[in-house]
């Protein structure tokens, strides 16, 4: 009768007293398919994020393909009457891009006096830079053709940069990618974060400037520069008392600035670098003015860095070219000012041969009339390879104020084009373009002088006077046609008091001549 009973009645008391069990909960274990499963979601989850924050700091710059150059552009875009530039066409590889680089001086008045064009082939992991002389000669309407002239004549500012492109891209033949616009300032930054260039400076530099706060003291001789030193080499040009200095100028600057440089780049090429990104981008963002994004740059770094661009792929050269010096009639009419003018001409066949060789991103190939490249003939007049002269008066010999006279010197006419047409032997152009503009045939004048058929200041029509007398219809040399004379110019037969001799002003010898620093353009000489 007091045995308990078994069977379901237990079954009813283990259920009736569940707080029997609690914390006694069953554990289940990951199997090592789902422990792997999790561990390939975390690295895909870790990849992703690697890679979208790779994309966003290295972002490949998209060209740009013109359906059609011969449309319509846009005012900016407007080469008027002269040659329009190639914009597009067959890529020598797949990915070749050209860069225009221009460097400002903002201390000195924003002029942007070194240009250079750079051509960067990724594929093949080839650069070549070419650096384009501040007084090198285009094809300009204004007197002084100086293509650092441009940037001032269109009022500096966005137009300023825009009208040296398009100048630029006259003078290659084609429209360059991209542009950069840095600031001098950007030079010494990046220096300092590399930690210094080691570099072997060429002179002794000292320069003083206090309006651009700009003091110049280094040493001859290999050494490690920093920022500022940095900065002081690629903008020094000579001494404040201009007897030490770059024997060529300008060229002997570019030559500096060409190498140190190159020595820049094979330091930004070690792998360390690429940690300092942020200190990169600030700097860009602080001092570079470009329509590639802070992410194009570091695409290209990271191309040259990771693709192995080699110091050996990477070639500084100078645009091919020659001094020659030519008759300025506006800086003519001023009182005390030198009116023979240096220019740096573009050696034709080289230059085209560099563009069609190393800085074209195309396939197809240049002829001389696809680049606008100016020249100076014997009669003092000037010609471009297009056969068009944007300054009409230049293209005719100058009739020359003071009874001055011009280089009589004429070019080898022993040296001929394939057709038997005589060229100058330094710059290869033709002695007389095909349109007849900007040249007068040998022979026909004589050099400083106007056609015979034409009555201009300070000349008389041979033939038509008496030793002694004067024809009534002609002017006494000496003096001008009161119905001729150009207001705000002396009379020729008139000399202001502080001025040489007329007759005794000869053209500089242009091994020696030193290009005078003229950045801007003297108003009203734009037709």
């Amino acid at each position: 009768m007091n045995e308990k009973k078994k069977g379901p009645g237990k079954r009813w008391e283990e259920k009736a007293c569940p707080a029997k069990t609690e914390g006694k909960t069953k554990r289940h274990r990951l199997t090592g398919t789902q422990r792997g499963l999790i561990a390939l979601a975390c690295v895909l989850a870790a990849v992703l994020s690697v890679t979208l924050a790779y994309r966003a700091v290295f972002v490949k710059p998209e060209l740009h393909q013109k359906e059609d150059p011969t449309s319509s552009q846009e005012e900016d875009d407007d080469y008027g009457d002269g040659m329009r530039p190639r914009s597009d066409g067959t890529r020598k590889s797949k990915d070749y891009y050209t860069v225009l680089v221009m460097g400002r001086d903002t201390g000195g008045g924003g002029n942007t006096d070194t240009m250079m064009l750079a051509s960067y082939d990724v594929t093949n992991q080839k650069l070549t830079v070419m650096n384009i002389p501040r007084d090198t000669m285009v094809n300009v309407s204004w007197d002084i053709k100086r293509i650092n002239s441009v940037y001032n004549y269109y009022g500096g500012g966005d137009k300023g940069v825009k009208k040296v492109y398009q100048e630029i891209s006259q003078l290659v033949g084609f429209e360059p990618d991209y542009q950069v616009i840095i600031e001098w300032d950007a030079v010494g930054k990046l220096v300092d974060a590399i930690g210094g260039v080691q570099f072997d400076v060429p002179r002794n530099m000292n320069y003083e400037d206090p309006y651009q706060d700009l003091s110049i003291h280094i040493q001859k001789g290999d050494q490690l520069l920093n920022g500022e030193q940095a900065m002081g080499v690629i903008r020094y040009r000579h001494d404040n008392n201009m007897k030490y200095g770059y024997a060529d100028g300008d060229l002997g600057r570019i030559k500096t600035q060409q190498a140190f440089l190159k020595a820049v780049i094979e330091q930004l090429l070690q792998v360390k670098n690429v940690g300092k990104i942020n200190q990169f981008s600030k700097i860009f963002q602080e001092n570079v003015e470009t329509d590639l994004s802070v992410q194009n740059l570091f695409w290209f770094g990271k191309s040259a860095i990771m693709g192995g661009l080699s110091m050996e792929n990477v070639e500084f050269v100078t645009m091919p070219n020659t001094m020659k010096s030519c008759y300025s009639p506006s800086v003519s009419r001023q009182v005390g000012k030198n009116n023979w003018q240096s220019y740096v001409v573009p050696n034709a066949k080289e230059l085209l041969d560099l563009v069609n060789n190393s800085l074209s991103p195309f396939t197809e190939v240049f002829t001389l009339k696809d680049l606008d490249i100016m020249s100076v003939n014997a009669d003092g007049s000037v010609s471009s390879s297009t056969g068009h002269v944007e300054d009409s008066r230049a293209a005719k010999a100058p009739v020359l104020l003071y009874g001055q006279k011009t280089d009589t010197k004429e070019p080898e006419q022993s040296v001929t084009d394939g057709d038997g047409n005589p060229v100058d032997p330094e710059t290869g152009l033709p002695v007389t373009p095909e349109d007849g503009s900007g040249a007068t045939t040998p022979g026909t004048t004589t050099p400083g002088t106007t056609d015979p058929g034409t009555t201009g200041p300070g000349t008389t029509t041979p033939g038509t006077t008496t030793p002694g007398t004067t024809d009534p219809g002609t002017t006494t040399p000496g003096t001008t046609d009161p119905g001729t004379t150009t207001p705000g110019t002396p009379d020729p037969g008139t000399t202001t008091p502080g001025t040489p001799d007329p007759g005794t002003v000869t053209p500089p010898d242009e091994g020696v001549f030193v290009p005078p620093e003229v950045t801007e353009v003297p108003s009203g000489l734009a037709e």
